[in-house]
């Protein structure tokens, strides 16, 4: 048990300082944590799962831009319901070896548009998004864009693709057949929303967050786009955490956070 909470402890702090662990290191606790994790899974489904008494820790990933926000609600929450229990977060968009780290138990959940095609993990879908094509407001063109055609012939920045070929999410995967003209590309989606409402450049952004990009932002819709089909946005964590209650309340949680951020009928 004093081995197992040094590792946890330790790997808290440098997921917390954004510290990264070597190969090896990581080779190393990925085996042990194999192990370990077992034994602490066992001890908690017969012992069961008090909220208001446990002290685990978790790590969340979060590439959709209201990560932030949701992770601020989750936070709130959990200060009442589960007040010992601590999480760190990653709201990278372009998060880095996400698959793995999910696999290894680096990440306990992560809520994606992409998910792993295959392997042990669950999913259940959060919310349903889709995207929107915005430009600043009183850009020249806003109103002359009104077709394809239109929406073609504009320059557009966008956020750097995470997956070579065709998207598997139907959603994207309409947007990308167009063949827009990208000019610029971003690591962020939020640079997508500072670079489009200060220059010409139009952008495609989550339609959950038009709401923001309007009053922050000053970005309006454009009235045009593809006959769009939702991009469901997904919480996935590993199989074998499935029964883990402690875990199903982490989910739980997860799942009221995102009531509390994203708006109604936003996809």
């Amino acid at each position: 048990t004093r081995l197992r909470a040094v590792f946890a402890d330790e790997l808290f702090i440098r997921r917390a300082r954004g510290v990264l662990p070597t190969p090896a290191a990581d080779r190393i606790y990925a085996k042990l944590r194999g192990a370990l994790g077992s034994v602490r899974e066992s001890v908690v489904e017969m012992r069961g799962f008090d909220p208001q008494t446990s002290a685990r820790r978790y790590f969340v990933g979060v590439a959709h831009p209201l990560g932030p926000m949701i992770a601020v609600r989750l936070r709130e929450r959990l200060a009442h319901a589960a007040p010992g229990v601590e999480v760190a977060f990653s709201t990278r968009s372009r998060p880095v070896e996400q698959e793995r780290a999910l696999r290894e138990g680096g990440v306990d959940a992560a809520i994606d548009w992409l998910v792993p095609e295959r392997g042990p993990f669950r999913e259940v879908t959060l919310f349903a998004d889709a995207l929107v094509a915005v430009s600043r407001h009183g850009h020249p063109a806003l109103r002359r864009t009104r077709s394809i055609k239109d929406l073609k012939a504009a320059a557009f920045v966008s956020l750097r693709p995470r997956v070579e070929g065709e998207h598997p999410v139907a959603g994207i995967r309409e947007w990308q057949r167009l063949k827009l003209n990208y000019v610029l590309e971003v690591s962020e989606i939020l640079e997508i929303f500072m670079v489009t409402s200060q220059s010409d450049l139009f952008g495609l952004i989550p339609r959950s967050m038009m709401k923001f990009g309007r009053e922050v932002f000053g970005l309006r819709p454009l009235s045009v786009g593809p006959k769009s089909a939702p991009v469901p946005i997904k919480l996935v964590w590993r199989a074998s955490r499935e029964t883990d209650p402690a875990h199903a309340f982490l989910r739980k949680q997860i799942g009221l956070a995102c009531r509390d951020v994203i708006p109604r009928g936003s996809g």
